[in-house]
């Protein structure tokens, strides 16, 4: 029975590919084979730092796909990056599965994303991967945006995030 094989891919934001690499390198102990998807720009970085690869064997591969922007654009801007991001990377995703998926004893079982590239979940979907969202920021951060509906139906907050007049005892 061949190893599971997942890919993970983190949203461009150094917090956000630093807590992915550690889920990576988890899944990795645990003897699951990964492959770590970064873009072009973000593999450089990380690459480029000491990353202990010799523990990892050849069971942690780091690939990158482009982000769609040029090497000299501003990726600090989010909105732009965002936008190119979801123009670009949902293709090369599903061919860089593919591809790995034509290798010999190397299907993809999982596709674990970060949850803000919701996109990359529908990629694995459409090619009947089984697919989990990851959430690197703190738990704190995820409550409080899943209860944003509740609050503004319990009339707390407004659609705009504006706490309605509240008498206080």
């Amino acid at each position: 029975m061949a190893k599971p094989h997942v890919v993970v891919i983190p949203y461009p934001a150094q917090s956000h590919v630093i807590a992915t690499m550690e889920l990576s390198q988890r899944l990795v102990q645990h003897g699951i084979r990964v492959t770590f998807v970064n873009t072009d720009f973000n593999h450089k970085l990380v690459t480029s730092n000491s990353l202990d690869k010799e523990s990892f064997g050849d069971l942690m591969q780091m690939v990158s796909i482009p982000d769609g922007l040029e090497p000299w654009e501003d990726r600090s801007d989010l909105c732009k990056l965002t936008l190119s991001i979801m123009q670009t990377m949902p293709h090369k995703l599903e061919e860089l599965i593919e591809k790995i998926n034509k290798e010999e004893g190397s299907k993809v079982s999982c596709v674990f994303a970060d949850d803000c590239i919701g996109w990359a979940i529908k990629v694995a979907k459409k090619m009947g991967i089984r697919r989990a969202a990851f959430w690197p920021a703190s738990v704190a951060t995820l409550a409080s945006m899943l209860s944003f509906q509740k609050l503004i139906d319990d009339g707390i907050i407004n659609e705009n995030g504006e706490t309605y007049m509240i008498d206080y005892i």
